[in-house]
């Protein structure tokens, strides 16, 4: 993971929480792209779409509900300032519910990404993996 020394105009904590999850978003589709690609190898378009079973809301969400209990209070509250912003816009795709708590998920990896976190953006995200591909319940 790439961590750029450009420092921010404002605390990572101060910070909006949609920007957070901007921010997010962005690292974990990185995080899948290399996942992927290490473990699999394919062409882009067959990449992209088993991405889509890492990123999409409904997959967030599920690996969020699991996660909880195994999140510091810091990460607990990133996650609940994220998920209680109002986005606006929900995609028509997803339900109201897994999209909040996705954007509370992005939110938590945004901050994490952006406080130099990257050990526990790695635990995290990889715990999300095995989640997602063993279909871990609750």
């Amino acid at each position: 993971m790439i961590f750029l020394d450009e420092p921010l105009s404002t605390e990572p904590k101060l910070l909006n929480p949609l920007t957070l999850a901007y921010m997010g978003d962005a690292v974990l589709e990185v995080y899948v792209r290399q996942h992927l690609i290490a473990k699999k190898g394919a062409k882009p378009h067959l990449l992209h779409r088993m991405a889509t079973q890492y990123v999409s809301a409904k997959a967030q969400s599920r690996a969020l509900h699991i996660l909880q209990e195994e999140l510091t209070e810091e990460e607990s509250w990133m996650v609940k300032r994220g998920r209680n912003t109002k986005s606006g816009t929900i995609p028509k795709n997803a339900d109201p519910i897994e999209y909040r708590n996705s954007s509370g998920f992005e939110c938590m990896l945004g901050y994490l990404y952006l406080t130099g976190q990257k050990q526990r953006l790695d635990s995290l995200i990889k715990r999300m993996f095995t989640i997602i591909e063993t279909g871990e319940k609750a």
